[in-house]
């Protein structure tokens, strides 16, 4: 299995530059599959989900933790503050009280850390393409999985551009 992915990418102002490096890119034998021209008229993602990844599952169960981890401290300090101003829970039995303190604290805490680790996830190039897209612009992004493909992709956009972007995918 091949392990080395990376993304160039180039932004055009007219659609016959664009056009002309997706054909530089077709005679240097890159396949059209993994060459991307996304317009205003482009209906699909450049690079669809897929169906096994579990990086959005990870990320949540990471976040979940932390905020796990920290909900049950903020339940154990809400507890120690009952206990010490003499608060007490109507629950059947005082050692369940602080556990229900903990549990509670932790459910929320996991929750809330969810929540907000999926919410504050960037994706800066995603945005700065799209915002190309929404000002009239075409990108050309190029999936290249050869040192010397990525190569290739480079110099012709440069080239043509007069400079390009690569983001390597791990």
């Amino acid at each position: 299995m091949n392990d080395y992915l990376h993304h160039v990418s180039g932004f055009f102002a007219h659609d016959d530059q664009a056009r002309e490096v997706n054909q530089q890119l077709l005679a240097e034998n890159i396949p059209l599959e993994r060459i991307h021209l996304l317009n205003k008229t482009t209906s699909e993602p450049f690079h669809p989900v897929k169906e096994d990844s579990n990086g959005v599952l990870k990320e949540i169960v990471v976040d979940g933790t932390i905020g796990a981890a920290v909900g049950t401290g903020i339940g154990a300090l809400a507890q120690f503050a009952f206990v010490a101003s003499n608060v007490t829970l109507f629950v059947a039995s005082p050692l369940i009280a602080p556990l229900v303190m903990l549990g509670w604290g932790a459910g929320l805490g996991g929750f809330l850390g969810a929540a907000v680790g999926a919410a504050k996830k960037e994706k800066p190039f995603e945005d700065l393409v799209r915002d190309a897209i929404e000002h009239d612009q075409y990108v050309v992004i190029v999936e290249t999985v050869t040192k010397e493909e990525t190569e290739i992709a480079k110099r012709i956009i440069k080239n043509s551009v007069g400079d390009y972007e690569d983001v390597k995918k791990i």
